[in-house]
């Protein structure tokens, strides 16, 4: 295997290495990233990894590195993902993502490069549904409802158009809340457990966290179950096909809130401050990961409660 990595100094590439490390010895790995990763490229052992310093918006610098390395795969992982900060910056938010996307896909069309490419989209894509079609299928119409869903639909329009009008073979998904340890703490999931974290060591009487809207729903896995169903999409995913890839469960954010302090063994009171509710927000997301499943004998292994423990113990040994 030869594969590009975008995004490479990210939360998702690690544990993608790690998998890849198991699975694929002797894969050959050009990873690209703004910034050097701060892992020790040493603990994947089996793989050939090598990085390049890159702007994916610099057009010519992108066509240089598909043009030297030829890769068989490219997984692409770059993108600004944080919704809050594509509501902070939509101009940002929306054209990088694309221009980032056409970078990468556009001179693999003109050279007819042969490689295969996933296009890693999102659960926002779908915005507000009723409830009564929940678990959300592939089936259901996008609805994007802030910029980072925007941005996320055009580039699956534009995979479509890619594969099906210029041939050029690209897998999609729509990845919902995926959650993990060393994800960054301006995510979700991450922000409520460093702060717990943080009351637990402190042995404070009084513990409050301040939050947005607390009563969402939201469909969470594990990254570990994410890196594993981007393999097998690489290796095996239709052209042209998007793929669910979520737990198929809801919860709301303050039973989370709850999981996380009974792992801690803490109280905690909660407190909205009006100005995290974003303007417009989806308040239920549960998706079905049938598709993937019948296709290809993906289902996620990991449960929440053990993926929230790992995260309590990474943030555990983050404060010390």
């Amino acid at each position: 295997m030869k594969i590009l990595i975008t995004g490479f100094s990210g939360f998702v590439s690690q544990y993608f290495l790690e998998y890849l490390n198991q699975v694929e010895p002797n894969a050959t790995v050009l990873g690209v990233a703004r910034t050097k990763p701060n892992f020790d490229f040493a603990q994947f052992d089996k793989l050939h990894i090598q990085f390049e310093s890159l702007d994916l918006l610099d057009k010519l610098a992108v066509e240089k590195i598909i043009t030297e390395f030829q890769p068989e795969y490219i997984l692409h992982l770059a993108a600004i993902s944080s919704v809050a900060q594509s509501w902070q910056n939509p101009f940002e938010s929306f054209t990088s993502n694309i221009n980032i996307f056409l970078n990468i896909v556009e001179p693999i069309r003109l050279q007819k490069v042969h490689c295969k490419i996933l296009s890693v989209g999102s659960s926002e894509e779908y915005g507000a549904v009723d409830e009564a079609l929940l678990p959300l299928t592939e089936e259901h119409l996008t609805k994007p409802l802030n910029p980072y869903a925007a941005a996320r639909v055009s580039q699956e329009m534009l995979s479509k158009i890619y594969a099906d009008g210029y041939d050029v073979n690209i897998v999609m998904t729509r990845t919902f809340n995926h959650i993990g340890a060393r994800q960054k703490d301006k995510f979700v999931i991450a922000s409520f457990a460093k702060q717990l974290v943080a009351f637990s060591k402190n042995n404070a009487t009084s513990n409050k966290i301040i939050t947005g809207d607390v009563s969402i729903v939201r469909d969470f896995l594990d990254v570990r179950d994410v890196v594993e169903a981007y393999y097998l999409l690489l290796k095996k995913g239709v052209k042209g096909e998007v793929y669910n890839i979520c737990s198929g469960k809801g919860i709301e954010l303050k039973n989370v809130i709850d999981m996380l302090s009974n792992i801690l063994n803490i109280k905690v009171k909660i407190e909205q401050n009006p100005l995290l509710v974003r303007p417009l927000e989806n308040k239920k997301i549960i998706g079905s990961y049938d598709k993937i499943k019948n296709q290809l004998g993906w289902q996620p292994n990991i449960s929440l409660q053990a993926s929230l423990q790992d995260i309590v113990s990474y943030w555990k040994n983050e404060l010390q």
